[in-house]
C-alpha cells in the first residue's frame, strides 16, 4: 500500500493507494490546511491513524526544490529528508519530489474529463509539453519524449525574472522592484501575486474601491481569497479587485506564453493550480488567447499550439504514479 500527498503551502491532500485500484482509484483521501501542523510527519501520522491502514512506501510531492531527498518548502516553515520521514513514519521508502514534476508525470493519462481545453491548436505527435500552474506560488515543469514514452522535467521558473509585457506591467515593475529587491514572475503571476498587483492598482493607478470590500480585504486572514472573490462577486463585483484580475491573467498568459517558446511546447502547455480553477471565466475570454500569442514574428506560431486547463489534482495524481510504479518494481 502507499500513501501519496500533494504538499502545497495553503492545503495538502493526501491519499492511500493499492496497485490493483490503481492512481485514479484512491482507497481514502483528505485535505488539510498545511499551517495547521508543525511538519509532514505530523499530518501523515494524524491521517494514517485515522484510516487505520498500513502503509509500506510514500511519494510526496513538495512546492520547493528537491535536491538529493532533501526539500525546504517554499511557502511553508518546513525542512523534509527522505531518510528522516521514512523513519518518523516507520515506512520502508519515502520519495520526495517538486510539485511541477508530480503534475508532468500525470499529464501523460490525463482523461478528456480531467482538461478543460482553451485552444484546441494543432499539437505534434510526441511533441515537448509545458506546465504552468499559479497556486500559493508559481510553478513551471516540462516533458521531452525519449522515443518511448514521455520524461518529467522540474524546474523553479517561477522565481525567474518577471517580464513585462505591455507600460502598465512596466510600471507595476517599477513599483515593486523597490519592495523586492527582485521581482521573479511568482510575485505578479500566483496567490501571492493577486495582492501585490491590487496594492499597485489602488496605490499608483489610483483605482478606487468601495469602502465594503475595502474592510473585507484589510480585515481578511487571506487577502487573496478575499480579493478574488470580491471581484467574481455575482451582484456587485468590486471593480479593482476585477481589474487585479485581469492583470494577473494577462501577465499568466505572457509567462506561458513565454514557457511556451522555451521548451517548444509543440504538444501543448497544461494550466494547472488553484488559481487557474476558480479563474476559468477569465481564461475562455479572448484576452487570455491574444496575450498568449502576442510573440512578434512567432505569432502564428503561437495560436498552434493547445492550451489545456488541468481540472482534477494532477500532482497527487503524479505523486501516485510515481508511488505505484516503484512498488510494482520492487515486487517484481
Amino acid at each position: 500500500m502507499l500513501i501519496a500527498g500533494d504538499i502545497g503551502g495553503t492545503k495538502t491532500d493526501l491519499a492511500i493507494y493499492s496497485i490493483e485500484s490503481g492512481p485514479h482509484a484512491p482507497l481514502a483521501q483528505t485535505e488539510v490546511h498545511s499551517r495547521d501542523y508543525p511538519s509532514l510527519q505530523a499530518m501523515v501520522a494524524e491521517f494514517l491513524a485515522q484510516v487505520k491502514v498500513s502503509v509500506d512506501a510514500a511519494s510526496f510531492d513538495v512546492a520547493g526544490p528537491v535536491i538529493d531527498g532533501h526539500v525546504k518548502t517554499t511557502n511553508l516553515p518546513w525542512v523534509m529528508d527522505e531518510s528522516s520521514l521514512a523513519k518518523d513514519l516507520n515506512l520502508k521508502s519515502v520519495h520526495l519530489m517538486n510539485d511541477l514534476e508530480a503534475v508532468a508525470r500525470a499529464v501523460p493519462v490525463l482523461r478528456m474529463l480531467d482538461l478543460l481545453t482553451l485552444n484546441e491548436g494543432e499539437p505534434v505527435l510526441n511533441g515537448p509539453i509545458a506546465i504552468i500552474a499559479p497556486g500559493t506560488g508559481l510553478g513551471e515543469s516540462f516533458l521531452t519524449w525519449n522515443g518511448s514514452k514521455y520524461l518529467a522535467h522540474s524546474s523553479e521558473g517561477g522565481h525567474s525574472d518577471f517580464a513585462p509585457a505591455d507600460v502598465r506591467q512596466i510600471h507595476l515593475l517599477e513599483y515593486l522592484l523597490p519592495r523586492f529587491g527582485h521581482v521573479g514572475v511568482e510575485r505578479v503571476c500566483s496567490g501571492i501575486g493577486v495582492p501585490n498587483i491590487y496594492d499597485y492598482l489602488q496605490h499608483e493607478e489610483g483605482l478606487p474601491e468601495t469602502p465594503e470590500f475595502a474592510q473585507l480585504i484589510a480585515s481578511a486572514n487571506d487577502p487573496t481569497k478575499a480579493i478574488v472573490d470580491a471581484a467574481l462577486h455575482p451582484d456587485h463585483p468590486s471593480e479593482l479587485c476585477r481589474a487585479t484580475i485581469d492583470m494577473l491573467v494577462s501577465i499568466l498568459a505572457s509567462e506561458a506564453g513565454n514557457l511556451a517558446l522555451k521548451v517548444f511546447a509543440t504538444g501543448g502547455i497544461y494550466l494547472a493550480g488553484g488559481i487557474s480553477l476558480h479563474l476559468l471565466d477569465a481564461l475562455e475570454k479572448p484576452a487570455f488567447l491574444q496575450a498568449f500569442t502576442k510573440k512578434g514574428r512567432f505569432q502564428d506560431l503561437m495560436g498552434r499550439i493547445p492550451i489545456h486547463v488541468i481540472t482534477t489534482r494532477a500532482a497527487l495524481l503524479g505523486a501516485a504514479i510515481y508511488g505505484l510504479e516503484s512498488l510494482k518494481d520492487h515486487k517484481e
